[in-house]
Parts: C-alpha cells; sequence; structure tokens
C-alpha cells in the first residue's frame, strides 16, 4: 500500500494559523495577553450559556443513541470483529482523553473551591469542604466524557460504515454540506479543528511541563526553572515522537497499557496506606452531592452573585473538553472498528468517568485529609508557592513518599505522551490523502506534529503563561462548537437514511419472495 500524502492546503493552512496565534504570545505577550482576555470575557460572558445548554443537550443526546433502536449499529460490516482487547481499548480512550490534567487537577482543585466556593457559600467553612472535591468530579465525569463521545460517533460512521476515504472532521459534516466537504468549505473545517486541538493541547503541556519540573526539582534538589521545564517539554517530545513513529500498535497501545498499569497500581497504593476510610466516606459523600444536584450545577450561571465561579471553571472545563472533542472523534473512531453505538458511548461515558471519579477520589480526598489534619499546609502553599508546589508536597508525604514520587512524575510523564502521542496522530490524519481505514499517515507527518505541539507548547509557556494557554483554549474551542453541529446532524441524517434503505431493501425482499 503506497504511504499516504499530505493534503498540502490543509497542511500548510494549519500550520500558518498555528504560528499566527502562537508568534504574537512569544513576541508581545502582554499585548496579546489583553486581546485574549477580552476575547475569553466576551465568549464566557456572552456564549457561557450555550456551553452549557449544549452540554446537557449532548448528554441526552448520547443516551437516547446508546438505549434507542440504533444502540445496536456496528461500525463496520457484521463480521468485523474489535481490533483491539477491550482493556486495551478502555485504556487508550481514558489516557488519551486526560492527559496529564487529571494528575494536576487531581489532588488540588478541590482546594480552589475550598477557598472560593460556589453558591455564595462561606469559604473554608464545611460545606465548602463538602463541596470542594465534588465539583471536580462533576466536571471531569458524565458531561466531559459525553463531549467527548459526540464527535466519535459521526466519524465512525464516516469511516466504517460509509466508507469515506479519509478520516477527516469536514467528512463527518458530508450529511449536511453535501460535495462541499471536499471544498473550501471543507477545507475550512479541517483548519478549525487543527487550530482547536493545538490550543487544548497547548494547555496540557502548560499544566503539565511546571508539574513534572517541580517533582523532578525536589526529588533530585536542583532548583526549578524555565530551563528545567524546556527540558521536560523535549524530553517528553522524544517519547512521544518516538511513540507515534511507532503507530497505534507498537507505540500508543503499550505506552496506554504501561500508564493503566502504573496508574491502579498507584491507586491501590494510596487506598492501602493511605487515609482509607476517609477516601472512602468522602467519595460516598461526593457522590451524592453530584447525583443530586447534577441539573443545578449543569445550568449554574450565577447570573445575581457574578461570582464568576461557573465562567472560571464549568465553562472553561466544557470550552476546554469541546476543543479536544473532535481530536477524540478522530482517535477514537480509528480504534473503534467492529464496536456498537452503545459500546463507544457507555465506554467513554462510564469507563472514562469512573476512572476519573477514581482520581479525585483518591488524589483529591488524600490532599484534603492532609489540609484538614495538618499533615501538609496544603492551601497556604497553594497560595505561596503555586498549583505545582502543594501537588509534589501531597505526593511527597505519603507513605514512603520518596519511593512513589518517581512513580507519579513518571505516570504524569506518560499520561501527557499519549494524549500527545494520538494528537499528533489526529493532526497528521487529517492533514492526509486519501487514508485508507487500515492505514495510518506517514510517520515522517506524525513526527513532525508532534515536534509542532511540542515547539508550541514551548513557546507559549515561555511567552504567556499558563492563563494565556488557558484563554486560549476556551478561544479556539467557540467554532468547534459549530462544527460539532454539523457533525451531529449529520450523523442523525445517515443513520436515518440507512435505516429506511435498509427497509426498502428487505421489503423488497420478501416482495421477490412472495412474487
Amino acid at each position: 500500500m503506497k504511504q499516504p500524502k499530505i493534503d498540502k492546503v490543509i497542511f500548510w493552512t494549519g500550520l500558518i494559523m498555528i504560528c499566527a496565534i502562537s508568534l504574537p504570545i512569544l513576541f508581545t505577550p502582554e499585548k496579546t495577553t489583553e486581546i485574549f482576555s477580552i476575547a475569553l470575557g466576551f465568549i464566557t460572558g456572552e456564549f457561557g450559556w450555550l456551553y452549557l445548554w449544549g452540554t446537557v443537550i449532548v448528554f441526552g443526546l448520547l443516551g437516547w443513541l446508546a438505549f434507542g433502536k440504533y444502540a445496536n449499529i456496528k461500525f463496520g460490516s457484521a463480521n468485523d470483529q474489535p481490533e483491539f482487547s477491550f482493556p486495551s481499548y478502555l485504556a487508550m480512550l481514558f489516557t488519551a482523553g486526560i492527559g496529564i490534567g487529571l494528575m494536576y487537577w487531581g489532588p488540588i482543585e478541590w482546594a480552589y473551591n475550598y477557598i472560593s466556593p460556589p453558591f455564595g457559600m462561606e469559604p473554608r467553612s464545611v460545606e465548602a469542604g463538602d463541596w470542594a472535591n465534588a465539583y471536580p468530579m462533576f466536571h471531569w465525569g458524565f458531561t466531559a466524557w459525553a463531549i467527548y463521545c459526540l464527535p466519535a460517533l459521526p466519524l465512525a460512521y464516516a469511516l466504517h460504515v460509509r466508507k469515506q476515504s479519509t478520516l477527516r472532521i469536514s467528512n463527518a459534516c458530508r450529511g449536511v454540506i453535501g460535495k462541499h466537504a471536499d471544498g473550501l468549505v471543507g477545507k475550512v473545517i479541517d483548519v478549525f479543528f487543527m487550530f482547536g486541538l493545538v490550543g487544548a493541547v497547548g494547555t496540557s503541556l502548560g499544566l503539565g511541563s511546571p508539574l513534572i519540573a517541580e517533582g523532578v526539582s525536589q526529588l533530585l534538589n536542583i532548583e526549578r526553572t524555565l530551563t528545567l521545564d524546556i527540558i521536560i517539554v523535549l524530553c517528553w517530545t522524544t517519547l512521544f515522537g518516538t511513540s507515534v513513529f511507532l503507530g497505534l500498535k507498537k507505540g500508543i497501545k503499550r505506552l496506554s497499557n504501561i500508564n493503566t498499569y502504573l496508574f491502579i497500581a498507584l491507586s491501590l497504593f494510596v487506598i492501602i496506606f493511605g487515609p482509607t476510610v476517609f477516601i472512602i466516606s468522602a467519595f460516598t459523600e461526593s457522590v451524592g452531592i453530584v447525583l443530586q444536584n447534577f441539573v443545578r450545577m449543569s445550568f449554574y450561571t450565577d447570573s445575581i452573585g457574578q461570582s464568576g465561579f461557573p465562567q472560571g471553571w464549568t465553562i472553561f472545563y466544557w470550552a476546554w473538553w469541546v476543543a479536544y472533542a473532535p481530536f477524540m472523534g478522530v482517535f477514537v473512531a480509528k480504534i473503534s472498528k467492529g464496536r456498537t453505538i452503545r459500546q463507544v458511548i457507555l465506554a467513554q461515558c462510564i469507563g472514562g468517568t469512573l476512572g476519573c471519579w477514581a482520581a479525585f477520589a483518591i488524589l483529591g480526598n488524600t490532599s484534603i485529609y492532609f489540609e484538614i489534619n495538618e499533615i501538609v499546609p496544603v492551601v497556604n502553599i497553594l497560595n505561596e508557592a503555586g498549583a505545582p508546589a502543594a501537588i509534589i508536597s501531597v505526593i511527597s508525604a505519603l507513605p514512603l513518599g520518596t519511593f512513589v514520587l518517581p512513580v507519579f512524575i513518571v505516570l504524569g510523564f506518560i499520561f501527557l505522551a499519549t494524549t500527545i502521542d494520538s494528537s499528533a496522530f489526529a493532526l497528521a490524519s487529517v492533514a492526509s490523502k486519501e487514508l485508507h481505514p487500515d492505514q495510518e499517515p506517514a510517520r515522517w507527518h506524525r513526527f513532525f506534529w508532534a515536534l509542532v505541539l511540542a515547539t508550541v507548547a514551548i513557546s507559549l509557556l515561555y511567552g504567556g503563561g499558563l492563563s494565556t494557554l488557558q484563554t486560549l483554549s476556551v478561544i479556539t474551542s467557540f467554532p468547534v462548537v459549530f462544527i460539532l453541529i454539523l457533525m451531529t446532524v449529520s450523523f442523525i441524517k445517515w443513520i436515518k437514511e440507512d435505516e429506511i434503505n435498509h427497509a426498502n431493501t428487505q421489503k423488497e425482499k420478501l416482495n421477490k419472495k412472495v412474487g
């Protein structure tokens, strides 16, 4: 089989747009940050409701698909079997979807909610403490994974059922835009996907690099500097560049499996040797809060109190997931051949949610326990030295912390590597011509996008810092919202058309038999 060629229009337009957004941050960070802040305020202030309503609708739509008459539609022919075992499939979904973000926010997000709680609660009160870790579970729960899952369905259907020749976002919109998927409209859609993905991945690298650098700094007793952050990113580049060069089965699958085993081992260690009873009790209470207040949390805008909590947290998270969603769709579509609509939805929405909840239950509640029992002053460290220092302090305070810290660093390292692997794979897939369903993008092409992601992350981290990265992810997600709408409408149209065609075919066969 010939090596797939690049689509020069998508490749160069995407690269130019990425440079156009990165270079101003690097060379004029203050002015660019000011412009970004204005754009962020406009999107979250004027269109925050769109993200809230949209995610609820997505959640309901997936429920209808998972348990309705279309649930057993298979992505592929009747005889197609899944390419990956179910454990490996779950591992690849989980590690690609959460990256380093879970290792970052897992031990520390509760602290922000504790000192600046929602619903007008008193900071550092018992009530604020009860809600502190419930909100992270909401942000990383069913709704987040529903957003991730939505684009996977039309993309998998286009690739494995409709037999589209390329794994592109524009092809999943073909049911609505028709032949324009091959023209300018399709190119614009694919370029915006690449633009949004770079913004989302840049945020992940911006979170992960300082965290791992802080851990390495404490482990090796060396000063943490920007140079160390950059060295960390370069090491990441080597790891995920090698993995993406090897491909899905030899690279990404192996990294995902290793990461899952390490995550399970670390979780079991903390449960057994950490504050076991407190972890289980607090998790139980958080589950109750989330389930009882799911609707309230989903529609919370604080339009009267104007605290900014839903805009700074919930809407930011929904925008972050939206920016990542098409990438997850491309990746999940590629690995979902032979699986049904129900299997894909439940694997992501339930499997992904339980994995994230486990991390927040174990890491978050251990961190809370250390704070309230004055073992580690987590909140004070957060305020004085920042989140990375607070997170590493929590990990180091665990039993056998000297041994646990290297495991945590390696786990975070590989978590992000698998996300970047998958992202580079998705970028290369979209910028390739005539990519056969059983074919992977050219190796040099995958490796190139891995280098681009690393370079962009370094420049953004150096020029604008974490706040700019987070702002960028929200801004780049906005056009993606409308792409997701096109994909969803296209998918529903396709399955209804194919249902009618199948019914007509069966009717013709029956008439022939009767005749």
